[in-house]
């Protein structure tokens, strides 16, 4: 069985739209606007490239990311190479990046669950708010890896759901803070 790891920037209120500075939110670019620059709080972003062996998203940062991550080839080598798995309903085959490498589209959470019981590495989520929040609510994450920053930015898309749900136990199994106030928090769901 795969593990589903979901990876985000998260402000202490739990926003995570436009961390990098992405069109059409108040607050973009809220991970380095007024936060010191910390070289070793991105360490597990490095790691994740390393670990995981696909990459999982949602229709609308499928279309953010394809036509810039593709020629990030310093900063994304990892992630340009491996699999790309888009959960969507809408988006269709001709929508798929030509230059961005093996794309599959997942047509619903329960293609998801089929995924997660093939055999290979982890799949870390990227960005896809709104696909985490259903995931979640599925009981499909298996591992959080989070930076939470020391910020509070009110409204914004938001990494979990207010759905009305029974409790869900984490596990702590590695945390860091550094000096600009960022923690990174990564967290085993308990089943």
């Amino acid at each position: 069985m795969r593990t589903l790891i979901a990876t985000a920037f998260v402000s202490l209120d739990g926003v995570v739209e436009g961390p990098g500075g992405e069109p059409g939110y108040r607050n973009s670019g809220w991970t380095f606007d007024g936060i010191e620059f910390d070289e070793a709080a991105y360490e597990l972003k490095g790691r994740e490239q390393g670990e995981a062996t696909a990459m999982m998203m949602g229709r609308v940062s499928y279309e953010g990311f394809a036509p810039v991550w593709p020629g990030m080839t310093v900063e994304f080598a990892g992630y340009n190479a491996m699999p790309k798995y888009v959960v969507s309903t809408t988006l269709q085959e001709k929508d798929l990046a030509g230059n961005w490498g093996e794309t599959t589209i997942l047509r619903s959470l329960d293609d998801v669950a089929k995924l997660k019981e093939t055999e290979g590495g982890p799949i870390i989520i990227h960005g896809s708010a709104e696909l985490n929040r259903n995931l979640a609510d599925a009981g499909l994450i298996d591992r959080y890896h989070l930076l939470l920053f020391p910020v509070l930015l009110g409204a914004g898309k938001r990494l979990f759901s207010d759905a009305d749900k029974d409790k869900r136990n984490l596990k702590l199994v590695e945390s860091e803070s550094y000096g600009n106030g960022v923690q990174k928090l990564i967290y085993d769901v308990i089943r």
